[in-house]
């Protein structure tokens, strides 16, 4: 790719991000323009191939996000699950407890995928697609942590009783909020889990990087 070309993608990006950036407020063409330090006609140029594809509508001079994004959207998280897929296997078996990749979606936390180990009697079902709220459970509380700070969370009870936790934030990836975790009807000793899960989470940052 020319060097032109080059920062004609990095400013249609840029310029797809200032329309996010919006959130529910569409955004002006002058708006837009100042935040990508662009002129209004190079703004209406970027958009024209974006309009094209779903990814932005215009009304007027204001610019919205356009539905084409729910399209790709809706295929992130099958390649995710994917890619996180033989990770939480690991560390589901070595643990002896259920794994699970969780991703944050504003004040809540989402699991999208969950790998039960193979060889202990009694394990719990954490089922795709379960929300909570971020501020409950390990999952959620790990996405939370600073950079600097504890490496892991551990959580007894918060979310089922009896149920024991321990999670640390993928980090690393721009724009996801993630983490990894295990949860167990069993105590889960926490110095002993808590490095093998920052293992895990490390590996999935390598491997969506």
């Amino acid at each position: 790719m020319s060097r032109e070309g080059s920062l004609t993608l990095e400013r249609g990006l840029a310029l797809l991000q200032a329309v996010a950036d919006a959130g529910g407020e569409a955004a002006t063409i002058s708006e837009l323009a100042v935040a990508i330090g662009a002129s209004r006609p190079a703004v209406y140029r970027l958009l024209v191939p974006m309009m094209e594809r779903g990814l932005v509508w215009r009304d007027g001079n204001k610019v919205r996000l356009g539905v084409g994004l729910l399209r790709l959207s809706g295929q992130v998280l099958p390649q995710l699950r994917q890619a996180a897929h033989p990770v939480l296997r690991d560390l589901a078996e070595s643990v002896g407890a259920t794994a699970h990749l969780s991703v944050a979606e504003g004040d809540q936390v989402q699991a999208v995928a969950v790998v039960e180990p193979s060889w202990t009697n009694f394990h719990v079902a954490y089922r795709v697609g379960s929300r909570h709220p971020i501020t409950a459970g390990a999952a959620g509380k790990a996405m939370m942590l600073r950079h600097g700070g504890p490496s892991w969370v551990s959580t007894t009870g918060e979310l089922q009783a009896g149920a024991s936790g321990v999670a640390a934030p993928v980090r690393g990836l721009p724009g996801l909020r993630a983490s990894v975790g295990v949860v167990s009807l069993e105590p889960l000793d926490a110095d002993t889990v808590g490095p093998r899960v920052v293992g895990a989470a490390t590996t999935l940052a390598a491997v969506l990087s």
